[in-house]
């Protein structure tokens, strides 16, 4: 049969409208940093793309900072906040990270720590996935002037659960610390407005909206100060130096005008089809184990378009190959540690053992999803559940038999 996708949150096909846009510009010719008539031009288009992203966003335009994608913006603000906040006193070593952050995010912080003498304390969540406010709010007023910065994602990649993104800025507020947000997987599914929003810095990428891949923007409220990354002609406020890529611009812009102005419709639609999966999958594998946050009055508590499940007795791996096998594109988790051979750190962090993390499955949909993409699924998995569970139990005889033999699987 025709394959279904269901992983958009690894990325989402692109939008006719932003395929269109894009294809436009990149017939044209032109440098937007060029001073004849056909550089005008694309810095035009350039400019009218940033308008429209700030409008999506609930920003100003020269809040918009284009950068390559999501972590690209999370390198820039993780160490352009950093740099310059211990820059002006060298007591701000501290970086508070939730454990359930994105790679992007965590390797960032492990970098800092590693090389820049930074100190990260890990802010635990619940078995929702939600970071635990109180622990939160002492570890600020123990020592508020230690800490640099605050990062704390909008929304979580693997299991969708949403982040009190509002009550986390006040915390930190008070005592003016920054706080950085990774909204990739929110912006354009969750009611947004980085003005309201109070935070210093907030990623978002073109691919997980409809948009094109290698293209995303970092938001920097106007009077917030980044130490750049990199460095050369001065670009995008001096803080991301590099040709602007006024193609992938014009897609990004047009999906995200696109997606916000059928937000809450879109919203609606994919959080009614993620409860018709959610009920499917309960009724056809009654032991599968819902994780995440649940929406059930679609109050904005999980991302709309996210399931995540874990099935005991099979290894995920196996899961996603055998439902591959029949037509269906699912995931583990983020498609950044795909083929890695260890549990979720989000679902351990949610108190979840190895074993069970190692059964973890994502169902995430998108613009192109619809009803039927949801019946196929729901019709596949029993089949799939019960070859990956015997390709699991095979692993686990294999494994006691060449137990003290040397070899390992």
């Amino acid at each position: 049969m025709t394959p279904i996708y269901l992983d958009h949150a690894a990325t989402t096909p692109m939008s006719s409208t932003a395929l269109a846009a894009m294809t436009h510009e990149l017939a044209q010719t032109g440098n937007p940093s060029s001073l004849h008539g056909a550089g005008r031009r694309a810095h035009r288009v350039m400019e009218e793309s940033r308008e429209r992203l700030a409008a999506a966003a609930g920003a100003h335009a020269s809040e918009v900072i284009f950068t390559s994608g999501g972590t690209e913006s999370d390198n820039l603000a993780l160490k352009g906040l950093y740099w310059n906040r211990n820059g002006a006193d060298a007591r701000r070593t501290r970086i508070l990270v939730p454990v359930i952050e994105h790679h992007a995010v965590l390797d960032t912080a492990a970098w800092l720590e590693a090389h820049e003498g930074a100190q990260i304390t890990w802010l635990p969540v619940d078995s929702d996935g939600v970071i635990d406010q109180e622990v939160l709010e002492a570890e600020i007023t123990a020592d508020p002037g230690s800490i640099a910065l605050l990062t704390c994602m909008w929304a979580n990649n693997e299991v969708g659960s949403v982040q009190p993104i509002a009550q986390i800025v006040a915390l930190a507020e008070e005592h003016g610390i920054p706080v950085h947000a990774d909204a990739v997987q929110a912006f354009t599914a969750l009611p947004i407005s980085f003005a309201d929003s109070g935070l210093a810095t907030m990623a978002i990428s073109g691919h997980k909206i409809g948009g094109p891949v290698g293209i995303g923007a970092l938001l920097v409220r106007r009077d917030i100060v980044l130490t750049p990354v990199q460095h050369g002609g001065g670009h995008e406020r001096a803080l991301r130096s590099g040709t602007l890529n006024a193609a992938s611009a014009a897609g990004f812009a047009a999906a995200a005008t696109e997606a916000t102005a059928n937000l809450a419709a879109e919203s609606q639609r994919l959080a009614t089809l993620r409860d018709t999966l959610i009920a499917g999958v309960r009724q056809q594998i009654p032991e599968a184990v819902f994780n995440g946050t649940a929406d059930a009055q679609h109050t904005g508590t999980r991302l709309p378009g996210n399931a995540h499940f874990t099935f005991p007795g099979c290894e995920g791996d196996s899961l996603l190959f055998v439902l591959d096998m029949l037509g269906v594109h699912s995931s583990t988790g983020s498609a950044c540690t795909a083929g890695v051979p260890r549990p979720s750190h989000v679902l351990l962090a949610m108190g979840r053992d190895e074993e069970t993390a190692r059964g973890a499955q994502r169902f995430t949909l998108g613009h192109s999803t619809g009803p039927e993409d949801v019946e196929k699924l729901v019709a596949a998995l029993p089949e799939a559940y019960a070859r990956a569970k015997k390709a699991g139990m095979a692993a686990q005889v294999s494994s006691i038999q060449t137990a003290g033999t040397g070899f390992s699987r």
